[in-house]
């Protein structure tokens, strides 16, 4: 008991009574009213406010038998720290299950009742449904948080109402619960009336023994009727996340007047004595109260006044209907004055007597025919020629692992492939020799080449995107080197590991022992061209999701087709490809085209590109190519090198194809590298551009000086035009314009519109950009798996003005923007990609590399940057 006393008497002396309040000097009540106030705001932490307050307190609060002031914080903080210890006998803790028999009396039970009693008899008013800011949640003030039965809640509140006798915390079992009630304690002791403390000068409460007694019971009923008080009328705690301890001393002399007073709103931490001036203010619901209050304690109220803040999504609501508000086109913005274009047809595909059936028996033939005839040669990464492969092994090695793959490889004596199944191709960039030889047998064999790049990491997200593929398309299979295996991810077991999001796949080896020979009379099915899928090739949008693009035997025989008359290709010509071979323009021309025309292709790798810039120029200086395959930034890359090379020639090109041709930054690499080469042998005629996609394959590509086609033409734009999708030419000297070059004419056998971007595809004007369709029978057919993709992209049908539909075949849509200029040019400004939509103004993300590249690059723009 003794220990008990001591305790409340060292909580009394941090918490002054009403009665020790009234006697602070004016400024100490204006710095503690201020102290309140920044708490409340969160302009000071919970820890600096009682540390301030406490230096405020520490000269009027009396001393306990010589302890200094300043020590009587620890003093207090040892003192609870002991009454709580864990080791303590009075603090262990009990089962759930069992009730605590020393808590127990009959004059408990009797406050309780006489509680119970004044609950019922009281007539409770509605809850205000107004609400202030900062008020906290009635549930939250005036709820106690749920036990884990009922005994255990009928043991705290037998313990709790005893609190106001003892030290605040001694029941150690719901801390939660001791939380909460004591809040509701502080609110109903700030809230009693001063005249509880008014017969107590000195501030302290002076009993004996028996007085102490005899209040056990009067208190353990009024506070447990303060309780559900609270709990009921819903009284709104003006207070903040920062709410100091509550204050507990003296509830023993203030709630005995308490239950007789009207329940208004407690305003925590506001004592009458404050001010000497008397005004009457209002609560956080709009009761009026008659109290002494600061200035700051009054702007405070004026601030809790204020309307409640609306509901989280309210605050979305005006900026949403902003959103919403359709805004009115400029009246002087510009507008498409041309007529509806006509559709623009390219030349006839021409008729070759001795073109063959297709690419598998173009293949037989050079490889039957012209056995010594060198087909590719790979490049190391320091550009020495490893192998070359001639048509005759490229046809010998083919028919070997088309055999193996359809014959040797089976599952429970059932063969593990069959003539339509799909076969990943997983080969590095560095090893074209194997691709094209995998490539080739899996078209003898009738599989379906997948070919995707080699996955670097078990959880490479792009490698997620390709095994989904994979596992849309049923790949049970996947080709590799042995080089390339060895590389791969390992499981514990020493095989490949399995990637995320990858099916399970066998892997197999084309470079090792596993490959047999066929038998002398096994031939592989050479067929002609059909609507079959001959492969698979990957795309990947925008949003990172990966799709497969069919593309069947007579549309890649077409394509070939095509590509050889607009380029005029020749046997035995040499090209040099620096573009990935497993994929759109390194594919078609590097792979396909170059073996219907027993061309020589040098392929230059990515690796040796990054080491040397100018090794395609060298390759081509060395092996007197006729074409090379390039993007715009191998051509950028070069002028940085090219001061180290001097002797070499570019006048054997007829052909510089420049792959991403419609891009709008091309035409600065392409003027740079030409200022540059010209005066080795590069003529200006030479730089063919080109604009293609995967969906639709080479759409437009500038023809070879040969062919008496028109010259090469610029536009020079005007941006703001073009953010209209209007066609506005205007002169270079002003800094808001855009250049771009023509990517060449339609290709042969093709059909070309461009309709509306937006809605139903109506055919643009003269005038206005659009998206650019093509139909011919050399585009892709479908994106495997996804019918309803494949009808907005594939299987589109033009409109004109009048609401006829512009031809009965279908048109591939080619994700490019653009219109047709003069001398029925193709002029490309963008893609659908990169169109970014501001306040109803098209730009295009491309625009913003075109800016950058636009200024001198040998002085502004370095590599990697």
């Amino acid at each position: 008991m003794a220990e008990r006393t001591s305790t409340g008497l060292l909580t009394m002396m941090l918490e002054p009574t009403p009665a020790v309040a009234m006697t602070l000097p004016a400024e100490v009540r204006e710095k503690l009213a201020e102290l309140e106030l920044e708490l409340s705001e969160g302009d000071i932490t919970q820890k600096g406010y009682e540390k301030k307050r406490g230096k405020l307190l520490a000269p009027y609060i009396p001393q306990i038998q010589g302890v200094d002031p300043s020590l009587q914080i620890d003093n207090r903080i040892q003192a609870s720290s002991q009454s709580v210890l864990p080791g303590s006998k009075h603090n262990k803790t009990r089962p759930a299950n069992t009730r605590d028999e020393r808590f127990r009396s009959d004059l408990h039970t009797e406050a309780v009742q006489a509680a119970l009693a004044k609950y019922k008899e009281r007539k409770m008013p509605m809850p205000s449904k107004r609400r202030s800011v900062l008020v906290q949640s009635s549930v939250e003030a005036c709820t106690p948080p749920d036990t884990s039965s009922a005994s255990e809640d009928e043991g705290s509140l037998r313990r709790q109402g005893r609190l106001p006798t003892s030290t605040p915390y001694q029941s150690h079992s719901h801390p939660a619960v001791e939380h909460w009630f004591n809040r509701v304690i502080q609110s109903s002791s700030t809230s009693s009336s001063a005249s509880s403390t008014s017969s107590h000068p000195g501030g302290r409460s002076v009993t004996n023994s028996t007085t102490h007694a005899a209040l056990n019971a009067n208190t353990a009923a009024t506070a447990l009727a303060d309780l559900m008080a609270h709990t009921q009328l819903d009284t709104p705690l003006i207070t903040d996340n920062h709410s100091a301890p509550p204050d507990v001393t003296g509830l023993s002399e203030r709630s005995s007047l308490h239950m007789e007073r009207p329940q208004v709103a407690s305003v925590r931490g506001i004592s009458r004595g404050y001010n000497h001036h008397t005004s009457v203010m209002e609560t956080a619901d709009g009761v009026p109260v008659n109290s002494r209050v600061s200035s700051k304690i009054q702007q405070l109220l004026n601030t809790l006044k204020r309307p409640k803040r609306p509901p989280l999504r309210e605050f979305f609501v005006d900026d949403f209907e902003e959103l919403l508000d359709v805004q009115q086109p400029d009246p002087n913005q510009p507008k498409p004055e041309g007529q509806q274009m006509s559709p623009l047809e390219g030349e006839p595909l021409g008729v070759v007597t001795n073109w063959p059936p297709s690419l598998p028996a173009a293949l037989q033939r050079w490889g039957t025919t012209q056995p010594k005839s060198p087909c590719l040669t790979a490049l190391d990464n320091a550009g020495k020629p490893i192998y070359t492969l001639t048509y005759g092994k490229l046809w010998t090695r083919s028919q070997k692992l088309a055999y193996t793959l359809l014959n040797k490889l089976s599952t429970r004596n059932e063969p593990l492939l069959l003539p339509g199944d799909r076969v990943a191709l997983v080969f590095p960039n560095n090893d074209p020799v194997m691709f094209m030889v995998a490539f080739y047998s899996c078209l003898l064999a009738e599989l379906v080449p997948v070919p995707i790049e080699v996955p670097l990491t078990r959880k490479d997200a792009g490698s997620q995107q390709i095994g989904f593929l994979l596992g849309s398309c049923g790949v049970t299979l996947a080709l590799t080197t042995d080089a390339c295996q060895k590389g791969l991810p390992k499981a514990q077991t020493g095989e490949v590991a399995t990637f995320k999001g990858w099916p399970r796949l066998l892997w197999f080896v084309t470079d090792g022992k596993h490959v047999v020979k066929p038998p002398k009379d096994w031939h592989p099915p050479v067929q002609e061209a059909s609507n079959d899928i001959a492969y698979i090739e990957y795309k990947t949008s925008k949003e990172g999701s990966t799709m497969g693009i069919t593309v069947s035997h007579s549309a890649m025989l077409a394509h070939c087709h095509a590509l050889t008359q607009a380029c005029g290709y020749s046997e035995g010509e040499t090209i040099t490809n620096v573009l990935d071979f497993k994929r759109e323009a390194g594919l078609w021309h590097g792979v396909l085209t170059c073996v219907m025309n027993r061309m020589h292709v040098i392929s230059i790798p990515y690796s040796l590109m990054k080491v040397n810039p100018l090794s395609w120029i060298q390759k081509v200086h060395t092996y007197k190519a006729r074409v090379a395959v390039v993007k715009s930034r191998d051509m950028h890359w070069s002028l940085l090198a090219q001061r180290d090379q001097r002797d070499i020639s570019l006048s054997s090109l007829r052909m510089l194809i420049v792959a991403d041709g419609a891009n709008p930054w091309s035409i600065s690499s392409c003027d740079a590298f030409l200022n540059v080469f010209q005066a080795r042998g590069l003529r200006p005629e030479v730089i063919c551009p080109c604009a293609s996609s995967s969906e639709a394959m080479t759409v437009a590509i500038r023809r070879p000086p040969e062919m008496g086609v028109p010259p090469p033409g610029k536009a020079v734009l005007s941006m703001g035009g073009l953010s209209h999708s209007v066609i506005r030419v205007d002169t270079d000297e002003k800094l808001s314009v855009l250049t771009v070059q023509d990517v060449g004419q339609v290709m042969p056998g093709a059909l070309v519109c461009v309709v509306r971007v937006e809605g139903t595809p109506y055919l643009c004007q003269t005038d206005e950009v659009g998206e650019i369709c093509v139909s011919s029978g050399s585009t892709g057919v479908a994106y495997y798996g996804l019918p309803g993709m494949t009808k907005n992209v594939f299987e589109t049908i033009p409109v004109t003005s009048s609401g006829l539909p512009l031809s009965d075949r279908p048109f591939t849509r080619t994700s490019l923007l653009g219109f047709v200029g003069p001398d029925s040019l193709v002029f490309i400004a963008g893609k659908i990609d990169g169109l970014m939509v501001v306040s109803g103004r098209r730009h295009n993300a491309d625009d913003v590399v075109a800016t950058a590249l636009a200024v001198e690059p040998m002085k502004f723009v370095y590599r990697g940057r």
